[in-house]
C-alpha cells in the first residue's frame, strides 16, 4: 500500500456536508457477560489519546450484540489515533464510509479501525479494556471538523448513519 493511501486510511481525512438529521430510533444492548482485566506488562498498553489500560481483577462487561443500524444510530464518539504503533485497534473489515452527526455538523468519514466490544485485556487488544457495544472511534481530524472545542475531544454523543 503507497504512502499516500497509508496517510489518508491513518487520518480519516473528513469531507464535510450539509444535511438535515431526522429522528433517532432508540437502540439497546445489555452486557452478555464479565472478563476479568489483568495488569499489561510494563510499557505494554498504549495511554496516548487518554486510552485506558486493564487493571487486574477488575471485571469489564462484554457486549456480544451491537445496536440496529438506522438512519441515525445514537452512539458515543471518542477520540484515537490510527497510527502504527498508536492506540488504534485492528483494521476493519469493512472500509466503509459513515456519516457522523454532532454538534450541528456532518462529516463523512472511512471506518479503517474496528473496536472490540467481545474481548479485550490481552495483547491483541494493546490491554485496553473492551469497547462498549456503542463507541465510534474517531481521528482528529474528524473532531476538528465537527467544530468540538478541544476540551471535550474525549467522549460526545453523536449520531451516525451508514453513507
Amino acid at each position: 500500500m503507497n504512502s499516500f493511501s497509508l496517510m489518508f486510511l491513518s487520518s480519516l481525512l473528513p469531507v464535510l456536508l450539509a444535511t438535515s438529521c431526522a429522528d433517532v430510533q432508540a437502540q439497546s444492548c445489555r452486557p452478555s457477560g464479565r472478563i476479568r482485566g489483568k495488569n499489561p506488562p510494563p510499557g505494554q498498553c498504549n495511554t496516548g489519546d487518554d486510552s485506558d489500560c486493564c487493571k487486574d481483577g477488575q471485571m469489564y462487561p462484554v457486549n456480544g450484540c451491537s445496536p440496529p443500524v438506522s438512519g441515525h444510530t445514537r452512539a458515543h464518539l471518542t477520540l484515537n489515533s490510527f497510527e502504527e504503533g498508536r492506540d488504534g485497534g485492528g483494521l476493519s473489515e469493512c472500509l466503509g464510509n459513515i456519516t457522523i452527526y454532532s454538534n450541528g455538523r456532518c462529516v463523512e468519514a472511512m471506518v479503517v479501525d474496528e473496536c472490540d466490544s467481545t474481548m479485550g485485556c490481552d495483547e491483541e487488544h494493546d490491554y485496553q479494556p473492551l469497547c462498549d457495544y456503542d463507541m465510534v472511534d474517531a481521528s482528529r481530524a474528524v473532531w476538528e471538523a465537527l467544530g468540538m472545542p478541544k476540551d471535550s475531544w474525549d467522549w460526545v454523543d453523536i449520531t451516525w448513519s451508514n453513507t
